[in-house]
């Protein structure tokens, strides 16, 4: 690995409560406009990954009823704005909000299509095809070259992955970035990503398995950095905040995969949930979770690892918009100065830095 040849790539899932509430001014815009002026101050590089499922609705809404009460304006606006600014914006669904209709003041969502990689092939077809066009649409007027190259599903949801696969290929994404390595859930939705090819190397994407490597794959996957740590790693302030933001606006658990006449899955005893609190998990480097200096920590092993890999290498952060406080916003800042006075070690960048082709 050469001066600058690692890439710091932070992408924000733009989105509102994972339950359908909450306010797209609050949770969207207000957020991330403190977000972009923070990283113009240190020369950082914000690739919003729009979850263009809820803005259609909110369009949608605005145009049946004469009232932006959703703020589709101001969202159009700022994608547009933080293009034109050398920002980026790429492709984040959740699939759930297709169908969504407005109750109350809330999005009530078809769960049905919540498991993004649970859909048939000619749905995912459909929904990546529609995406891409939109964000085209309404970013080639302010950045004529602007392409929708990389995806990232709603909760990580691409396994099984050859459907979801098959329709980024086809419809010209090059990139997905929903895999981090370590990760495993079970529930609504279901994926193992523990023997995922790398924890940050990029690699090409075996179909049936996204989170394998295949020299011919047809995209590449980009994972979000992570590593195996036990629990005290994962102290901070900020997790406590999302902790109970989550139990907050929790999604209801109406999975259609284990209802019905699906056998009730047995609740893991006491014993069991305190063995796997005792383990490892996996540690995402998530800018509202992690602290400034956790994530220096973090870039800093990652870099080691990896130092005598050729070419330009990622380090990919997540965050949400919905979860960018102000005290994020302090925590946030050492890291930002630090990978600014390392500049011949590190540089700020989008996933068209990355120079990946297939």
């Amino acid at each position: 690995m050469t001066d600058s040849s690692l890439r710091i790539l932070f992408t924000l899932d733009y989105e509102i409560h994972g339950n359908g509430e909450g306010c797209p001014r609050e949770l969207m815009v207000e957020p991330t406009q403190r977000l972009l002026r923070l990283f113009d101050r240190f020369g950082a590089k914000l690739t919003i990954m729009a979850d263009f499922a809820e803005i259609l609705r909110f369009k949608e809404y605005a145009q049946k009823t004469g009232k932006d009460d959703y703020h589709d304006h101001d969202i159009v606006h700022q994608l547009q704005s933080a293009v034109g600014g050398g920002h980026d914006v790429q492709l984040h669904v959740h699939s759930s909000y297709f169908n969504a209709s407005q109750k109350d003041g809330h999005w009530v969502q078809d769960w049905s299509e919540y498991n993004f990689a649970g859909l048939s092939p000619e749905r995912l077809d459909e929904i990546v095809r529609q995406g891409k066009a939109f964000l085209e649409s309404i970013l080639r007027p302010v950045k004529s070259n602007y392409r929708c190259i990389a995806f990232r599903a709603a909760n990580w949801s691409v396994s099984p992955s050859r459907n979801v696969v098959q329709a980024l290929a086809k419809n010209g994404i090059l990139v997905d970035s929903s895999v981090f390595k370590y990760g495993r859930r079970e529930g609504l939705v279901n994926f193992d990503y523990s023997a995922a090819h790398s924890e940050m190397l990029p690699w090409r994407a075996d179909t049936d398995a996204i989170w394998r490597q295949n020299p011919t794959g047809a995209i590449w996957e980009v994972p979000i950095y992570s590593e195996s740590r036990k629990l005290p790693a994962f102290l901070s302030v900020n997790r406590m905040y999302r902790f109970v933001s989550g139990r907050r606006h929790r999604v209801p658990n109406t999975n259609p995969y284990t209802s019905g006449d699906s056998a009730p899955r047995r609740s893991p005893s006491k014993l069991h949930r305190l063995a796997r609190l005792a383990g490892k998990h996996a540690w995402k480097a998530d800018f509202n979770q992690c602290t400034g200096r956790q994530l220096i920590a973090a870039l800093r092993r990652g870099a080691q690892r990896h130092r005598q890999e050729p070419g330009i290498l990622p380090f990919v952060l997540i965050g949400h918009s919905k979860l960018f406080t102000r005290w994020n916003e302090r925590s946030l800042c050492p890291f930002l100065a630090y990978v600014r006075r390392n500049s011949s070690r590190f540089a700020f960048g989008t996933f068209d830095s990355l120079n990946l082709t297939v």
